[in-house]
């Protein structure tokens, strides 16, 4: 084909040639998906996201203690006004 046909072609068969890129994005996406790279990638980045998460809740887990802590502390305090003015 010379390269004044292609676009003419291209515009007449705009849905075959689409199809067939489909087709050939799916083999080439096929063939990356089961390599053995791809799914050591994979597993390193779950692993990771993995440890993020246990990270995240380890330290979900010390805010909260922490604003336990904060919240049996002012209870206390608040007592201690409650009963130093009834005393008084």
């Amino acid at each position: 084909m010379l390269r004044e046909d292609i676009l003419p072609f291209a515009k007449e068969h705009k849905h075959a040639l689409l199809f067939a890129g489909g087709v050939a994005t799916a083999l080439i996406g096929m063939k990356i998906l089961k390599s053995q790279t791809t799914k050591d990638l994979a597993t390193k980045g779950m692993a990771g996201v993995i440890s993020a998460k246990k990270d995240a809740e380890e330290t979900f887990q010390d805010m909260k203690e922490t604003a336990e802590d904060i919240v049996y502390d002012a209870s206390e305090q608040n007592q201690q006004e409650i009963y130093v003015e009834k005393k008084e």
